[in-house]
């Protein structure tokens, strides 16, 4: 079976979207707020916890789509190693933007004209 490069993308894609659902199934079962795509502004506001373990099913949702629809190439090492490369890559990027999220006040995440007054 000859693997292109449409398969490796879906593959990696999978691992991609797989590093997405760690960290927002992890705050919303322990309670904590965490951006989403829902938050306002969006990927930069907290969503609740519920909303963080809604969102991280939808992305397990997505990963168990893409593995069923190439399910006879998942027993391959060149999918798993593109698997493996994307949620690699994925989840360096993701500790990198959130990083950067995290560490920005409360007040500039959800009111960036508020972010330049000081208060008194």
């Amino acid at each position: 079976m000859t693997v292109n490069p449409r398969h490796h993308l879906a593959a990696a894609s999978a691992g991609a979207i797989s590093a997405n659902v760690v960290p927002h199934l992890a705050h919303g079962v322990t309670g904590k707020a965490f951006p989403t795509p829902f938050a306002d502004p969006p990927g930069v506001g907290d969503s609740s916890p519920v909303l963080n373990v809604v969102w991280a099913g939808m992305n397990a949702g997505a990963v168990a789509a893409v593995v069923f629809a190439q399910r006879r190439r998942v027993p391959t090492p060149a999918f798993a190693i593109s698997y493996a490369v994307g949620a690699a890559v994925a989840a360096l990027g993701l500790r990198s933007y959130f990083g950067r999220v995290r560490q920005t006040p409360m007040t500039a995440r959800t009111h960036p004209t508020t972010s330049a007054r000081r208060p008194g």
